[in-house]
């Protein structure tokens, strides 16, 4: 699994932070089980936000190798002193 980018943490803790504010001041709540739902799903919707990110693209690293030439066959070497037809 890749680790998380600097964006991603970024976005999903102002995600949580600003969400988990909105949604504490429109819904008013003041008893434990309403606050804890509320902070559950602002987790969810920062994990949510974070995972949707773009990532960034993998750079692709152009290799230098040789030129493979063919091999040469070899030359087969003349014996010396033989005798040959002439």
């Amino acid at each position: 699994m890749p680790r998380p980018t600097a964006a991603q943490i970024a976005y999903g803790s102002i995600t949580v932070i600003f969400s988990t504010l909105a949604m504490l001041l429109l819904s008013q709540t003041s008893s434990a089980v309403g606050t804890a739902v509320i902070a559950v799903s602002a987790l969810a919707l920062g994990l949510l936000v974070a995972m949707t990110v773009p990532q960034p693209k993998s750079r692709v690293v152009a290799v230098n190798r040789p030129v493979q030439r063919p091999a040469e066959e070899p030359v087969p070497a003349v014996a010396s002193g033989s005798k040959t037809a002439a």
